[in-house]
């Protein structure tokens, strides 16, 4: 009997059956492990550069939170064969033994995802992200030395990844002698191609170098060329606070997990406890709206409830978040790094005041050089910034590309076809400073066309195109008259000829009459007044970092083509100069 009931349910197996024995977990280094192109390792050129800026960014995020000057080390080894080896030392406060392994060899593992201030790291992916391809190209594992204090020995290890449980397996673990009192060296080897040009690694630490004027930066290039940017202030940047969810940013799913993870026993607390901004009076108000107790229990909300709570949320006033969970640059500080690196004739910057999008706090800071050495028949140069990183690739498909082109700046001085890039001797800088930059992906390349962070974009840029205006009228003005006084000087000398022959003057009194009709014409039409301004800042050695040199042939990795700013599609009845009246 038994016998015969296995024969049928053999002879039920369906094709459903067959497909549900192939079907299994997929862990998410497996998934990156396929799909590195998502983290910014889709080319050798761009994967040297990645692998770099997550170990910097790393570092300098782990010095600013301890309160420490940063002192980064960086040196690229050639190895031949298109392989590289990278060290990146800094003298931050070490991480403890028990965590390196989870670090830099675990992928999604770190302390700032659920935290809400401003950092360069968000996700926990970026440097074992690294660790992953140097173990996929090379196959061989990082190697880190960590120590955390003059009385602690410092301790070497050797990581790699297990990519089907996205686990760390320690190749080597052992106690080392580091002269170091306190810090973190990197040491991973990777398939890479080293170019030099606007996309290259010497850039990005030319561009990290000006937006993070506190930092030293020694930099070894594979030629081999050492490469110093010390700082220029022993000032920190003011040390950004965390901070709880606004209201406004959160959607009901969200809200019902909250609600279930809560210690608080009343809704009312749980308003004033689990988000910034809500006081006792709000959160009433809140649960009034909804048709709610504010003394129900949070664990017993049903959805329908929650529902009522969201869009009571919408309804009620509440203040913005606080913004000191935010670190901008600062206008004056962006354009000391403009003078630095441009030699320009005019130079302008903006900081705007803090907005909110998806309740999360952001400004935006805009700079502009204009004229000097710039080449006035190409598109302008644009840097991008966001949490004082550098941005190197993907600029079409960035927030700040859609808010460029959107504003009309003929208005200002510069030519600009339809939904095109403007057209002049100009540099545009554009910093975004939030506790969440929502980038397009996880390598960090572009921002997010979000409403409010395109209207602020163009706000700041407006606020300076107007400066702008207002140099290149005055610098119009200033060419009309040359252009007027030249006219006029330049028949000077036949009057006084003509009046030599009719009043039979001396070439002496003639002499005396063109100066003084020189003295006449430069009483009445006013001293001119100089425009433009001398830059005693620019450092053309500095500035050569990181450009394309002669002869180059341009960017070698398949991004070149896209990386060429792109016309934008407008929208039906959009404004190109939406928000002018707002600023």
């Amino acid at each position: 009997m038994a016998q015969t009931t296995l024969q049928g349910e053999e002879q039920h197996q369906t094709k459903a059956h067959e497909l549900a024995k192939k079907q299994r977990e997929i862990s998410v280094a497996e998934f990156f492990e396929k799909n590195r192109h998502l983290l910014g390792f889709d080319n050798k050129r761009k994967a040297l550069l990645t692998a770099i800026k997550e170990a910097v960014d790393n570092s300098l995020d782990a010095c600013e939170e301890a309160r420490i000057l940063p002192e980064i080390s960086v040196e690229i080894i050639d190895m031949g064969s298109e392989r590289y080896r990278v060290i990146v030392e800094d003298n931050g406060p070490g991480i403890v033994k028990a965590q390196v392994p989870n670090i830099f060899a675990k992928l999604l593992y770190g302390s700032k995802f659920h935290s809400l201030k401003q950092s360069r790291g968000q996700q926990g992916i970026g440097i074992s992200a690294a660790a992953l391809y140097g173990q996929l190209t090379t196959g061989r594992p990082i190697r880190i030395t960590s120590k955390i204090s003059p009385k602690n020995p410092a301790y070497y290890f050797e990581l790699s990844l297990d990519t089907q449980n996205n686990k760390p397996v320690i190749v080597k673990q052992e106690e080392v002698e580091w002269k170091k009192d306190h810090g973190i060296r990197i040491e991973l080897d990777l398939e890479g191609i080293y170019q030099k040009g606007p996309q290259s690694v010497d850039a990005y630490i030319k561009q990290v170098a000006i937006v993070n004027p506190h930092t030293t930066i020694i930099y070894t290039n594979p030629k081999p060329e050492q490469l110093i940017f010390a700082r220029v202030t022993d000032q920190l940047p003011a040390e950004p606070k965390e901070i709880k969810p606004h209201p406004y940013g959160i959607e009901v799913g969200m809200l019902i997990k909250m609600l279930a993870w809560t210690e608080t026993r009343t809704l009312q607390s749980f308003f004033t406890s689990e988000f910034a901004r809500v006081g006792p009076g709000t959160a009433k108000e809140i649960c009034n709206k909804a048709g709610v107790l504010p003394n129900h229990n949070p664990k017993e909300i049903s959805r329908d409830q929650a529902d009522r709570l969201l869009k009571a949320i919408k309804e009620v006033r509440i203040i913005s978040p606080p913004t000191d969970c935010i670190s901008p640059i600062g206008a004056e500080d962006l354009k000391k790094g403009l003078r630095k690196e441009i030699n320009a004739e005019f130079y302008a910057a903006v900081s705007r005041p803090p907005a909110v999008y998806r309740g999360n706090p952001f400004a935006i800071e805009c700079g502009i050089a204009y004229g000097g050495d710039q080449p006035p028949e190409e598109p302008v140069r644009v840097l991008r910034f966001a949490n004082r990183v550098p941005l190197l690739y993907q600029q079409g498909a960035c927030a700040s590309n859609e808010a460029i082109i959107e504003t009309a700046w003929r208005n200002y001085g510069l030519s600009q076809s339809k939904d095109s890039m403007p057209v002049g001797p100009c540099t545009i800088v554009i910093h975004m400073a939030s506790v969440w930059v929502p980038f397009t992906s996880e390598a960090k390349e572009a921002i997010a066309h979000y409403p409010e962070i395109v209207k602020e974009i163009k706000l700041a840029l407006q606020e300076c195109g107007r400066e702008l205006a207002r140099y290149t009228n005055k610098k119009q003005k200033y060419s009309d008259e040359l252009q007027k006084r030249g006219y006029i000087e330049k028949y000077i000398p036949h009057v006084g000829a003509a009046l030599e022959g009719i009043l039979g003057l001396k070439k002496s009194d003639r002499d005396a009459m063109e100066k003084e009709l020189r003295e006449i014409l430069e009483r009445t039409r006013g001293e001119l007044e100089e425009v433009g301004e001398e830059n005693e800042e620019y450092d053309e050695e500095f500035a050569r970092i990181g450009a394309k040199e002669e002869g180059e042939e341009g960017d070698a990795d398949e991004d070149a083509e896209e990386e060429k700013p792109k016309k934008k599609k407008k929208t039906k009845g959009a404004d190109a100069e939406s928000g002018e009246g707002e600023a």
